[in-house]
C-alpha cells in the first residue's frame, strides 16, 4: 500500500542520517562475529524504525499497526532483535554523546541523577512481574532511571513496583560505573539514603541525597532532582510509556531507549513531534 503522507512520528531525512548507519551496518557486524542473522531483511529498515516509533508515540498494540507499515511480525521481531543485541543502547549512547557535545559538554558524563517512576500496567503484564509501590500507592512496575545533568539517559532498569529504590539505585550505579567510568558524582532523593548511599563510594561515586525543604507543601522545584523528573515527563509524551504495556521488563527498557532516541535525534536536527500542547 502506498502511503499518501508521512505520520508525525516518522523520521525525516536528517534524524535518519544520524541513526540509519547503525541499523544498516548491524547485519554486517553480526556476520563478522560469526553470528546467524537469518534471512536478509525484506523490508526497508527505515520503514521498520518508523513503525516502532509509531507504536512508541501512539501507544497502540503491535497488532494494530496500519497496513502501510511492514507486517507487525517483522516490526516486532526487529524491535526484539535490536533490543537483545544492544542496538538501541548503542544508538542511545551515540546520540547522547552528540547531544552533549552540541551543548558544549564533554561527550562522556561525569555526574548523574537517580530517580524512579512507578506506572500502572496493562492487562497483559504478568502478575508475577508486578508489585506495589508502598510510597506512591501504585500497583505495577517501576522504572529506575539514571540521567546525566542534561537529563539524557545512561541507564534504565525496569522492575516490579515493589522493588526498593535502594536496590534500584545500587543496580543503576553498578551499570553506570561499568559503562561510564568517569562518573564520580550522583544526586538522589531520600529513598537512596541507606544501602545505595553506601554502595556508591565502593564504585568511586559520591552519592549526595537531596532533601526537600522542611515545612514546604505542594509543588516546588528541587535542584538536581528536577533534571530527572523532567526526563520522566519527556517519557510520558510517548503514549506507549503512559502505562507499562510490555510483557517482559527488558522490552519496556527497549521502548524507553526508543523514546530517548526519538527525542535526541529530533533535538539534534532541531525538529519536534507535535503533542497535545501544540496548537
Amino acid at each position: 500500500m502506498t502511503r499518501q503522507r508521512p505520520y508525525p512520528s516518522d523520521l525525516s531525512d536528517a534524524p535518519w542520517d544520524l541513526i540509519g548507519r547503525t541499523l544498516t551496518t548491524w547485519p554486517t557486524e553480526r556476520r563478522s562475529k560469526g553470528l546467524d542473522i537469518g534471512r536478509p531483511p525484506e523490508h526497508d529498515l527505515r520503514r521498520i524504525m518508523d513503525a516502532i516509533l509509531y507504536v512508541d508515540r501512539t501507544g497502540i498494540a503491535w497488532r494494530y499497526l496500519p497496513h502501510d507499515f511492514p507486517p507487525r511480525e517483522t516490526v516486532y521481531d526487529s524491535c526484539a532483535a535490536w533490543q537483545k543485541e544492544g542496538v538501541f543502547s548503542q544508538l542511545n549512547g551515540l546520540l547522547r554523546r552528540l547531544a552533549r557535545e552540541a551543548e558544549g559538554r564533554d561527550g562522556e558524563p561525569t555526574a548523574c541523577v537517580l530517580d524512579t517512576q512507578s506506572v500502572k500496567p496493562s492487562a497483559n503484564v504478568p502478575a508475577a512481574g508486578q508489585g506495589i509501590d508502598a510510597g506512591k500507592k501504585i500497583a505495577g512496575r517501576k522504572r529506575h532511571i539514571g540521567v546525566d545533568t542534561l537529563g539524557l539517559l545512561p541507564a534504565v532498569w525496569v522492575t516490579a513496583a515493589s522493588a526498593s529504590d535502594n536496590v534500584g539505585g545500587m543496580h543503576l550505579m553498578s551499570r553506570i560505573a561499568a559503562t561510564h567510568p568517569r562518573v564520580t558524582k550522583a544526586w538522589a532523593d531520600t529513598g537512596y539514603r541507606t544501602k545505595a548511599n553506601d554502595h556508591g563510594p565502593r564504585l568511586g561515586i559520591d552519592v549526595e541525597v537531596i532533601h526537600r525543604e522542611p515545612g514546604v507543601k505542594g509543588f516546588k522545584i528541587i535542584p538536581r532532582r528536577c533534571v530527572v523528573e523532567r526526563t520522566s515527563g519527556w517519557l510520558t509524551h510517548h503514549r506507549r510509556l503512559a502505562r507499562d504495556y510490555d510483557t517482559h521488563p527488558h522490552r519496556s527498557e527497549a521502548i524507553i531507549h526508543v523514546a530517548m532516541i526519538d527525542l535526541m535525534s529530533r533535538r539534534l536536527t532541531r525538529e519536534s513531534t507535535p503533542n497535545r500542547r501544540d496548537t
